[in-house]
């Protein structure tokens, strides 16, 4: 039986202090080696000394590596508790129960856009300046990796996949996986119509029965199942599970769990406890002393996939025609098994995830601007009809419907944190000129948040709260963002999402025919569950907290507490 994460992080790091003490008692309770071997004594002290040397020598080293660039320290954020407990309970608390980033927002504020928070007696950088995000993600490229102790906690999930390599094994994936994402491919728009057309049809029948809908959970299954056909060739058919109704009706009887159900559950059971991993840091094995808490959704997953692996490279291997699909693309490049599920794992949380988080995110936003679905309802009737079927070419021309996903993924980025781990002392520019730059040692996290930076009103001006989509199209959009790092939603650099461009025809798609039956959308407040309903004291507090209505979360991506319950007016889509 395999160790657990957390007797292997015990055994690894109690040894050197278990031999030490053992050192001691053996000595002590041993007089005829005490007296015949006196010099004894002296080696668990030294070997202690020897260590506290090589750390007040690394603190030192680290000081004239500093001085020799010419740059300075970056300023560490305060704090009172041992370990910096306080500031990662502060954070562990805006994630779970508090503000989505409210934590970091607050020591921007105070500290400026980068500081140094130390957590459990480990260096984290953490950063909202665009200039240090074009370093990481860009110019200096190879010298800011995912890192050993990221890959290590990702690892029992997403495997060696794109999301979780660095150096030679991310360049094979990405590879591997550029050639699917062609513009041909890209522009088909058979799949999105397929399971849109469902989706419009459980929302009628729904709003037939006079109850809300959880439009979170409801896009869910169709990114799902829109992602899976996608990828594999073969959806999870989730459409087909019976929908949750709100806490306050009683529910009609429901079909038992289903295994597309099963599937889904399981698969979001492993992305919050992966997300958790990152947030608690190197201790997290700590958390995991009884057992790895991925292996049991992860069972639920493979049982989904492996099938599919299999049987594609049974295919293969008998000369049968290979489908369109990712699943066989890949495996035109390779035939081993683990290699392919975690690329096809990896690239299902970006083809579902993201998508489902901004789709979700917008009918959340326009839930709140009748007047954006108006304008947006009036684009469609010009560039599509009524009920005609959108192309490529009608959503390249469909300005503001680009803007209000533009605007959406500003203010509720799909990844809202992400981190690095420096290969080699570098220097980054100081944000303040007058001052000198900045020291990154060899070795150090960096965390940087494009949610937080995307919402500064010094890089977004003083309405950067709220939504506003006309800030992608009117005199503001050369001022906030004439810096390209300032809008990261895709990321940046070597590994800019792939499938952006396929990610916006399914949002802008989807939306269209949203948009083409459905005039109004109203949030149902009573609907939601009461644990996920807006604290009380959210309200006049300064930027989104004071407005927002849902409570934002996120474990890799941003989803919203409790789901997102609304009810929808139907209404043919005309020109005025």
């Amino acid at each position: 039986m395999p160790l657990t994460p957390g007797v292997r992080f015990l055994a690894l790091k109690l040894f050197a202090p278990c031999v030490f003490v053992l050192a001691i008692l053996t000595l002590t309770t041993n007089p005829t080696i005490s007296h015949s071997y006196p010099l004894l004594w002296a080696a668990p002290f030294a070997a202690m000394g020897t260590i506290l040397a090589h750390l007040t020598y690394g603190r030192a080293g680290r000081s004239r590596a500093v001085r020799k660039a010419g740059a300075r320290q970056i300023p560490r954020a305060p704090s009172r508790w041992l370990g910096g407990l306080d500031l990662l309970r502060k954070i562990l608390h805006s994630y779970e129960q508090g503000f989505l980033g409210e934590a970091f927002s607050d020591l921007v504020d105070s500290m400026g856009p980068v500081f140094n928070i130390r957590l459990l007696w480990q260096d984290k950088i953490f950063t909202v300046y665009p200039e240090h995000l074009q370093i990481i993600l860009a110019t200096d490229f190879k010298n800011y990796i995912k890192g050993t102790d990221f890959c290590f906690g990702m690892n029992s999930v997403l495997g060696n996949g794109v999301f979780n390599s660095d150096g030679k094994m991310w360049s094979f994936h990405r590879s591997m996986t550029r050639p699917f994402f062609s513009r041909d491919r890209v522009q088909d728009m058979d799949i999105f119509e397929r399971h849109t057309e469902r989706t419009i049809g459980l929302i009628k029948t729904r709003m037939a029965e006079g109850h809300a809908i959880d439009f979170q959970d409801l896009i869910s299954r169709l990114t799902m199942d829109a992602a899976t056909e996608f990828l594999f060739g073969s959806c999870v058919d989730s459409l087909s599970c019976s929908l949750a109704y709100p806490h306050n009706v009683f529910s009609p009887s429901t079909q038992p769990t289903q295994s597309a159900d099963d599937f889904t559950a399981a698969y979001n059971q492993a992305m919050l406890q992966i997300a958790f991993r990152q947030r608690v840091g190197w201790v997290w094995p700590l958390f995991e002393i009884l057992g790895d808490k991925t292996v049991k959704p992860m069972k639920v997953v493979d049982r989904f996939i492996d099938p599919l692996i299999e049987a594609a490279l049974a295919k293969k291997a008998r000369g049968g025609h290979l489908s369109a699909s990712l699943l066989d693309e890949l495996i035109r490049s390779t035939t081993d098994p683990k290699l392919l599920k975690d690329e096809i794992l990896n690239v299902l949380i970006a083809g579902r995830d993201t998508t489902m988080s901004v789709l979700s995110n917008v009918i959340y936003l326009l839930s709140t601007s009748p007047d954006v679905i108006a304008r947006l309802r009036e684009e469609i009737a010009t560039f599509v009809g009524p009920s005609g079927r959108p192309s490529f070419d009608n959503i390249r021309q469909m300005k503001y419907l680009r803007a209000v996903i533009n605007e959406t993924m500003r203010l509720f980025p799909p990844v809202p944190f992400n981190i690095r781990q420096a290969v080699n002392d570098s220097v980054w520019p100081s944000p303040d000129p007058t001052q000198k730059p900045l020291h990154i040692a060899a070795g150090t996290k960096i965390v940087y948040s494009v949610m937080v930076m995307q919402r500064r009103p010094e890089l977004w001006g003083p309405t950067a709260h709220l939504f506003d989509p006309d800030r992608f199209l009117d005199e503001r959009a050369k001022q906030y963002i004439s810096h390209p790092f300032r809008f990261l939603p895709f990321n940046a650099g070597p590994r800019i999402c792939l499938g952006q461009q396929f990610a916006y025809n399914e949002m802008s798609f989807v939306l269209i025919r949203l948009l083409q039956t459905f005039s109004s959308i109203a949030l149902d407040a009573d609907a939601f569950p009461p644990s996920a309903r807006v604290p009380s004291d959210w309200s006049g507090q300064p930027g989104r907290k004071g407005i927002e209505q849902v409570v934002p979360r996120a474990h890799l991506t941003m989803y919203t507490s409790g789901g997102l319950w609304v009810r929808m007016s139907q209404e043919p889509c005309t020109s005025s």
